[in-house]
């Protein structure tokens, strides 16, 4: 009982943490946001004072900016991220719906096959150490950990679109899931390649512990020991960078999105940012500021649930 009372405090103290870190993102956007020079009005076109005047009047720019925040922060709490300025009619939050469709798949589909991928090639590397396909996993791995997305993205849209032409240049409706391919193995390459070294590395020495020389002193089968026990309990840390690697995938997505033109909430951020449209960068800022946080809480929540050993002292 005592455990779990403290287990339950550690929670609360988390997730308070994560609502305190969403609100000064919220906080620090909007007030960079606004102290930039230009406007969401300003454009090769500008209005004339009195239409910006209206303008500005129509979404509440013309207000204090301390009292434009406040405004802000009670519709936040509503879930009313309002109307954007740029995509006249439309509503932030059915933008960002529509969008997060396209990067959840992507997302999700992509940190799928690094884990799988990672897994087995580090569970690979581990049992043959040394040998070429060791030395041939840790090269390409290495290569792959310090290698940023939007440089493999664009050596990957070079190579396989405009050389080879074996994929479609955009990942638009009409490109089908082949427009996917290449997003998704450059949101994937980094997390795979970094579980790879992470499984190697726990596994081998797991391998090394007492209770894996027991049993194979016992004759326990070479495969059993591998399954049952080495990559059982070589997946903790692996387990304990999910978040970390949702993270990533959320993040990289930013750019990996517009490189490929997904229609994902990750261009329409970056497209936002461009276009000044105030609203959609906030609302695109608050949703993503909440998935890397909720994604890194829950990350925490499973390194304790996967490892009793781990205190909350």
């Amino acid at each position: 009982m005592h455990m779990n009372t403290k287990t339950l405090g550690y929670i609360l103290k988390r997730i308070a943490l994560a609502i305190l870190t969403v609100w000064v993102v919220i906080t620090v956007t909007f007030f960079v946001m606004h102290a930039a020079p230009g406007g969401p009005f300003m454009s090769e076109k500008s209005p004339s004072p009195a239409v910006q005047a209206a303008l500005e009047a129509k979404y509440g720019l013309d207000k204090p900016k301390f009292e434009q925040y406040t405004t802000y922060l009670n519709d936040i709490l509503h879930l009313d991220f309002g109307p954007s300025i740029k995509q006249r009619g439309l509503q932030v939050a059915d933008i960002i719906k529509d969008g997060m469709k396209v990067s959840i798949k992507l997302g999700v589909i992509a940190a799928a096959g690094a884990l799988v991928c990672g897994i087995v090639l580090g569970a690979v590397a581990a049992l043959r150490r040394n040998k070429l396909i060791d030395r041939i996993i840790m090269v390409v791995t290495t290569a792959f950990v310090s290698m940023p997305s939007f440089i493999m993205g664009s050596l990957l849209l070079v190579l396989f679109v405009v050389k080879l032409q074996l994929f479609p240049a955009n990942a638009a409706a009409q490109s089908g899931p082949a427009g996917l391919v290449l997003p998704i193995i450059t949101l994937a390459l980094y997390p795979t390649a970094y579980i790879t070294r992470l499984t190697r590395s726990s596994m081998l020495d797991v391998l090394g512990q007492d209770y894996i020389r027991t049993a194979r002193a016992k004759g326990v089968s070479g495969w059993r020991i591998i399954f049952g026990h080495a990559l059982k309990n070589s997946l903790i840390p692996v387990i304990t960078y999910v978040g970390p690697m949702l993270a990533y995938i959320v993040t990289g997505s930013l750019v990996v999105e517009k490189i490929f033109a997904v229609p994902g909430v990750g261009r329409a951020f970056v497209n936002s940012i461009i276009n000044r449209d105030y609203p959609l960068v906030m609302g695109t800022t608050i949703v993503l500021a909440v998935l890397i946080v909720v994604m890194n809480l829950v990350s925490d929540i499973l390194y304790k649930v996967v490892d009793p050993r781990i205190s909350f002292d």
